[in-house]
């Protein structure tokens, strides 16, 4: 099969893609990631081929960004899904992804949910398309919602019928790396009308001693982490001295990673129970952890889930790391501390009862064992090649002879 995974340029975005596009590589297939040219580094670095498309002009971009400080959180998150990934980023992507399509003819399409350029390109070329989750399926049903206008614009530039995008989105076969139990914890939110599967990709075992360079070993360690994303947006960046200054009388060892976005040494002073670095491998950490204060970003919260780690959200940014929050807190594997300014401060303040109350710990640790009962992304190649629509022999079925 030829494969061709779409992401805007994101590491949150792009994380969930990455098992399914490396387990279709290791069963043989051909796997081309389209994305911004801006990512070409990053997806070089995974390995994987890149099939670049337009970043967005900063000119269209920039006066959409420069509004959202005066927003209330609500209105900024949908002003981003409705005009930055549904329309200027779409359309910026459009014209590469067509011809993407149209030359290398994939056999099917796996997007993840901000990137819609290639479904109207799949849409466009007759292609199969898949749908891959990046968080919460509530995350996905709320950004379908709020589209309609740019996805009807997006259809007609590809001279789609009216209303054809909009189907084709509620028809998409779904992967996800999210169990049941979280995903429907906080609300009941239909899964998606064609299919739905789940996956987990295991987290290998470590044996490592926790690090002494990581503070006091007879304390427990608190994992602090806002991705890699906060370090680069100025509004947030005082989130990392506002964290380290209201845990400073924590009785635990801090460690808290800023991103590579960052300078640990410009943070000034630090108290005596934090050590901070740019990053380390997280899955090594949260396997010593007894707590973990994030953002609500998908990686770091389903890292935490999958170790069995408690954790108190703090949502920065996004209305994503607010749902995934309250599916935390719903499932009773941690706290959210709510959207808004505070809210790091607000998250702080929480860990004493989340280190103190067994029962966080237990809740992370029930989620942890619903994720190691789901297959591996190994098993989405075959719903993957379930999709393909066989052909007549001629120019494009040669490369469908090892489906």
């Amino acid at each position: 099969m030829r494969i061709l995974f779409s992401t805007t340029a994101n590491d949150g975005h792009v994380g969930p893609l990455l098992p399914f596009a490396r387990a279709c590589v290791a069963a043989g297939h051909d796997v081309r990631v389209a994305a911004p040219s801006s990512y070409a580094g990053a997806l070089g670095r995974a390995g994987l081929e890149h099939a670049p498309f337009a970043d967005t002009p900063p000119e269209l971009i920039g006066p959409i960004m420069a509004g959202l400080p005066a927003m209330s959180f609500e209105e900024a998150d949908e002003v981003v899904i409705r005009e930055v990934f549904a329309r200027v980023d779409a359309q910026a992507g459009l014209p590469a992804l067509l011809e993407t399509v149209e030359s290398w003819r994939p056999d099917v399409v796996v997007r993840e949910s901000a990137e819609l350029a290639s479904l109207a390109a799949a849409e466009r070329y007759g292609v199969p398309h898949v749908h891959a989750c990046i968080g919460m399926h509530e995350v996905a049903t709320t950004f379908a919602g709020a589209i309609g206008e740019p996805l009807e614009e997006l259809g007609r530039l590809v001279g789609l019928p009216e209303g054809r995008l909009a189907a084709a989105l509620g028809e998409e076969t779904v992967l996800s790396l999210v169990p049941e139990m979280l995903d429907h914890a906080a609300r009941e939110v239909p899964d998606a009308a064609h299919a739905f599967h789940r996956f987990h990709e295991p987290v290998a075992a470590t044996d490592d001693p926790r690090s002494s360079d990581w503070g006091n070993t007879d304390r427990p360690l608190v994992y602090v982490t806002f991705g890699s994303v906060a370090g680069s947006i100025p509004p947030f960046a005082g989130v990392f001295r506002e964290a380290l200054d209201a845990l400073a009388d924590l009785d635990a060892s801090i460690l808290m990673t800023v991103g590579r976005a960052v300078d640990p040494g410009g943070l000034g002073p630090l108290p005596a129970n934090a050590t901070v670095v740019q990053w380390l491998p997280q899955d090594a950490v949260l396997a010593h952890a007894s707590a973990m204060l994030g953002h609500g970003g998908f990686g770091t919260t389903m890292g935490a889930l999958a170790a069995g780690v408690p954790q108190v959200v703090a949502p920065l940014f996004s209305f994503d790391q607010a749902v995934n929050g309250e599916h935390v807190a719903a499932v009773g594997a941690g706290l959210t501390a709510g959207a808004g300014p505070g809210s790091v401060s607000r998250a702080a303040a929480e860990l004493p009862r989340l280190l103190a109350e067994p029962s966080y710990a237990e809740g992370a640790r029930r989620v942890a064992r619903a994720l190691r009962d789901l297959p591996p992304p190994g098993d989405a190649v075959s719903v993957l090649a379930g999709l393909v629509v066989r052909i007549p022999p001629g120019p494009r079925s040669e490369h469908l002879a090892n489906c």
